[in-house]
């Protein structure tokens, strides 16, 4: 994948990750388990995230080695062909416990002044 489509891919993982913290915030477990189109926002969210971390590759992967990549990806799947098999409780730890780290990593990744973007520029 071209330098520019995994940008992109961050790009579009922070937007997931900010629509779903911006719908989220204020809410607790409670107000998610209750809240049917809240559900139906945020797991669609995650699912964004886990895809557009395929795009990113490895070696862009190894700045952030704390970011568990592989549960990211794994996650996707789960939401896309046996979501039965999630809780609430589960959907609400990635919102709340995973999320931000993510968000910090995402950022960095995407302002490190230090990663080739493929454009030849120096």
């Amino acid at each position: 994948m071209a330098p520019r489509e995994f940008r992109h891919a961050l790009d579009d993982r922070l937007a997931a990750i900010d629509g779903i913290q911006c719908a989220t915030a204020g809410k607790d477990l409670t107000d998610y388990v209750g809240d049917r189109l809240l559900k139906h926002g945020v797991q669609p969210g995650i699912e964004i995230t886990s895809e557009a971390s395929r795009a990113v590759p490895v070696d862009i992967q190894a700045r952030r080695p704390e970011v568990p990549w592989r549960k990211i990806r794994g996650i996707g799947n789960v939401l896309r062909h046996e979501y039965h098999s999630l809780s609430d409780r589960i959907i609400w730890g990635i919102v709340v416990d995973e999320l931000p780290a993510l968000r910090s990593a995402v950022v960095f990744l995407l302002s490190d002044p230090h990663q080739d973007d493929g454009s030849g520029a120096p």
